[in-house]
């Protein structure tokens, strides 16, 4: 045995205990790195469902928009047609208007022709009772 053995086994012990306590070390530190990768790894998947229901939110928001679209120009098209069918309604009444307003002066015409005529026809009957009579 060689005086030196106890030195060359205590540091031998120091060099081992050492490379345990790295290797526990780095046994703690990639146990952490796992938890963090497993939960980013949750994250991921939490963000990527997510996604996935914006996209469907987006996807029926753009559909929606196109119905809306597609009925505004529905409402637009009607609402010209009701204006043109307006228009006609209220150039047709005027038309009628004026025509009702004709006929009115025509009868209030043909009344006082009418009232003329009365008169001429009682002085007629007069006249024609006096030469008879």
């Amino acid at each position: 045995r060689s005086p030196l053995q106890p030195f060359a086994f205590a540091g031998y012990t120091l060099f081992l205990a050492l490379v345990i306590d790295r290797l526990h070390h780095y046994i703690r530190k990639l146990i952490n790195l796992r938890r963090t990768v497993n939960t980013s790894q949750e994250e991921v998947e939490n963000l990527k469902k997510e996604k996935q229901r914006f996209k469907e939110k987006e996807e029926t928001s753009l559909n929606e928009i196109k119905k809306l679209h597609e009925e505004v120009a529905s409402i637009k098209e009607r609402l010209q047609k009701l204006q043109s069918e307006s228009a006609e309604h209220e150039k047709r009444a005027e038309t009628a208007e004026a025509h009702v307003a004709a006929l009115q002066k025509q009868s209030e015409e043909l009344l006082l022709e009418y009232d003329r005529l009365l008169e001429d026809n009682q002085i007629l009957q007069t006249q024609a009772l006096a030469f008879r009579g």
